[in-house]
């Protein structure tokens, strides 16, 4: 669990630069210390968390919120690879996305996903999720600290 002084990587996965706005929103609000990054698609996810190319000076993030659906490689598949990573699968992963298929559920908690939330639709119903997840699991949660 991070205390309140120190700072919170956050890596939010997700191609809708709406749903990633709304989620940073959402987040600033917190009262923690949290350092915010977006990336776009499961490649990119990947390069980031490896630490590749552009992102050689990366942390590795505490918490990432993980959209399902995305070109290129989609969550189902970067979630495989987090989780199949002994360097990456430590790090909590959170679904985020609009699929309510069983499905999606049965698959993403089978291959390691932490949490699975569907989005709300509209601002007010997303702060509720964000906050309560962000709650959860900052101040619940036991997290690891090697990074």
């Amino acid at each position: 669990m991070a205390s309140d002084a120190e700072l919170i990587e956050i890596l939010i996965v997700d191609d809708d630069q709406g749903d990633i706005e709304l989620t940073r929103e959402v987040l600033a609000a917190s009262r923690l210390k949290l350092n915010i990054t977006d990336v776009h698609d499961g490649e990119e996810c990947l390069r980031y968390l490896r630490n590749e190319g552009k992102y050689r000076e990366t942390s590795k993030p505490d918490l990432i919120f993980l959209d399902l659906n995305m070109p290129r490689m989609d969550g189902r598949e970067a979630l495989k690879h987090i989780k199949a990573d002994p360097d990456l699968r430590h790090i909590p992963v959170v679904i985020l996305t609009t699929s309510d298929a069983d499905e999606d559920i049965i698959r993403t908690y089978s291959e390691g996903a932490n949490c699975y939330v569907q989005k709300p639709v509209g601002l007010s119903e997303l702060q509720k999720v964000v906050s309560m997840v962000e709650s959860f699991w900052f101040s619940v949660v036991k997290l690891p600290t090697a990074k």
